[in-house]
């Protein structure tokens, strides 16, 4: 079985969510299947249709998340020391071009959002950083970009 790495604030995250499907998504799914059939002839009731495929949609999410909490291999950045980028790891670089200053987290799949400054472990960027210490060069090559970024500071918060 494939461990999944994540925060502890992204295995709350998907615990809280799972819960939110089972006690609240669902029943009120059930309910709304039921108001649905009270309204007839069930092969031209749309919200009948739609409250199915939502109760599909439901499921699978819901499997996914017991899935990836199964799977979770926990591990809290504050507890983590290294002079070396890793899971966990809160960077600051800076971009060769532009100077411009940029900090971000390495993150499981889960909790990946750029817009904060997450990136997903499995992404190009945090590849291209992993095992770098301060001081270090961080080349980043992708089809459409391709930059230089220097490690200023390796943080573990």
């Amino acid at each position: 079985m494939t461990r999944v790495p994540m925060t502890p604030e992204g295995f709350a995250r998907l615990t809280e969510e799972l819960a939110r499907i089972k006690n609240v998504e669902v029943p009120k799914n059930i309910k709304d299947i039921e108001e649905a059939r009270e309204h007839g002839d069930l092969r031209e009731n749309a919200e009948y249709h739609a409250a199915k495929d939502k109760q599909g949609h439901l499921a699978a999410r819901q499997n996914y998340l017991q899935d990836r909490l199964a799977r979770a291999e926990v591990i809290d950045p504050k507890t983590l020391k290294s002079d070396r980028v890793v899971f966990g790891a809160t960077v600051t670089l800076e971009n060769e071009d532009t100077g411009e200053i940029t900090k971000v987290k390495i993150v499981g799949e889960d909790e990946a959002d750029p817009n904060r400054g997450m990136i997903n472990l499995a992404s190009p960027m945090a590849k291209a950083m992993i095992g770098k210490s301060v001081d270090d060069e961080v080349k980043l090559k992708t089809s459409q970009v391709q930059k230089t970024f220097y490690v200023l500071k390796i943080e573990f918060v």
